[in-house]
């Protein structure tokens, strides 16, 4: 049974936002189940917590890295002790931190063209990618880049078997993403994702791996590269940059990769010497320092959403108790209106533009219209509490992010009373 400042917080929600007490006590039930799981996130935060401390004490980070640098950025020592955490925090080699990465999009057409020449192959292993990237996917075919994508078996699982059988001397490249993007499949884990990567090695030794990681930092006890990927990337506005980091990328793993990705990132010649960090190394720093916690707090709101809605009687996935590779939980609300208000209600309970209310519009890529609820300090952030979705079948809403678990229950709670009102 939840004890009393549990009832003394509920009624709170109740006279701030008037969460309904049906609502409420579907949520304290919630609560009570998933204790356990609530006990794992906080041991695998102070896990990844303590390992990240050791890490940024064994590369000598000092104060004198928090001060400014302009221009070309030569000898940058705030950048290279940024690089250095965050190969140690990632468990990579090396590392490529940089703000003038504007997306984690850029970040991954970054690694793909600069990667891949004429005549090579590239084999995506967990199906089509991200929208975003599928204009930068063309443009590696006007390059004749040979794309090829390789469909998941139907329980949603890697095709290994096709995989190993279709790598060629022509192939130079296994990408894979880690999350689901729209995509109503599982997440894929690091240790499953690095074990094939280590097979396509040993059964090609000349091709690389690459994992897009976004989302999925810290939410799993290793990195890929930990168990054998070549490369991971992200954007800082998403898990490791705890909503703190205003803006940026990275790209870590095996140096002699890097060093080929940062003449892809400036000019041959260049390479990663130059990019100053402005003065925000502290910042990405903090950001980096924070994000077991707040990664942590993000999947206790999404295993708490997941719980709520799963005993409301809406399907979900991943369930309450799966294990996670990632931040986002997605929850089957059946009808557009049903998804636009449970987006609405993401956005009231924002603190940010939370006056606002998302409406459903076209995007290029999609066959149908988008709904995104966003109220975040940092625009586009997606470790800060957001949700978006296709206005089709079966009408999913995915929900991600949270700086504290207090606003990820806010909105999950907001939004359960929202779609619970539709066709009333």
């Amino acid at each position: 049974m939840p004890d009393f400042n549990l009832y003394k917080t509920d009624r709170l929600y109740r006279q701030l936002y008037g969460i309904s007490e049906q609502t409420l006590a579907l949520s304290r039930h919630a609560l009570g189940d998933i204790e356990g799981e609530f006990r794992s996130i906080d041991e695998l935060s102070q896990h990844r917590q303590l390992r990240l401390i050791k890490g940024l004490q064994d590369t000598g980070l000092a104060e004198s890295a928090f001060g400014n640098n302009t221009g070309y950025g030569y000898s940058d020592a705030g950048r290279e002790q940024l690089e250095r955490s965050f190969a140690a925090a990632l468990e990579a080699e090396e590392a490529i931190v940089r703000l003038q990465f504007s997306s984690g999009t850029h970040v991954l057409a970054t690694c793909l063209l600069g990667l891949l020449a004429p005549g090579d192959e590239v084999i995506f292993a967990t199906g089509r990618p991200y929208d975003t990237l599928l204009d930068t996917l063309s443009y590696l075919r006007q390059r004749q880049v040979k794309v090829v994508e390789l469909d998941l078996r139907e329980d949603g699982t890697i095709n290994q078997e096709a995989l190993l059988t279709g790598l060629s001397g022509r192939t130079r490249l296994v990408y894979f993403q880690k999350s689901r993007g729209y995509d109503l499949r599982e997440t894929f884990l690091s240790r499953e994702i690095g074990r094939i990567c280590t097979e396509v090695s040993q059964e090609r030794p000349g091709v690389w791996t690459m994992v897009d990681n976004c989302y999925g930092e810290f939410t799993e006890e290793h990195e890929p590269t930990w168990y054998g990927a070549d490369l991971i990337a992200g954007s800082l506005i998403k898990n490791p940059g705890a909503g703190i980091a205003p803006t940026g990328g990275y790209i870590a793993g095996r140096p002699d990769l890097l060093e080929r990705l940062s003449a892809a990132m400036t000019a041959p010649g260049v390479g990663r010497h130059i990019g100053p960090q402005l003065g925000f190394s502290r910042i990405l720093l903090q950001g980096l320092y924070f994000a077991p916690l707040v990664v942590g707090e993000a999947l206790k709101g999404a295993i708490h959403a997941a719980r709520l809605f799963e005993l409301a009687g809406y399907e979900v996935s991943p369930v309450p108790d799966a294990t996670r590779g990632d931040i986002v939980q997605v929850v089957k609300l059946g009808s557009e209106a049903g998804l636009i208000a449970f987006c609405e209600a993401i956005q009231r309970a924002a603190p940010v533009d939370s006056f606002v209310t998302p409406i459903p519009a076209p995007m290029p890529g999609y066959d149908c219209d988008i709904i995104m609820a966003s109220g975040s300090f940092i625009q586009g952030s997606s470790i800060e509490l957001s949700a978006d979705g296709p206005l089709r079948q079966p009408y999913a809403a995915f929900l991600q992010g949270a700086l504290n678990f207090a606003s990820a229950r806010l909105g999950a709670l907001m939004a359960l009373d929202a779609v619970s009102k539709v066709g009333e």
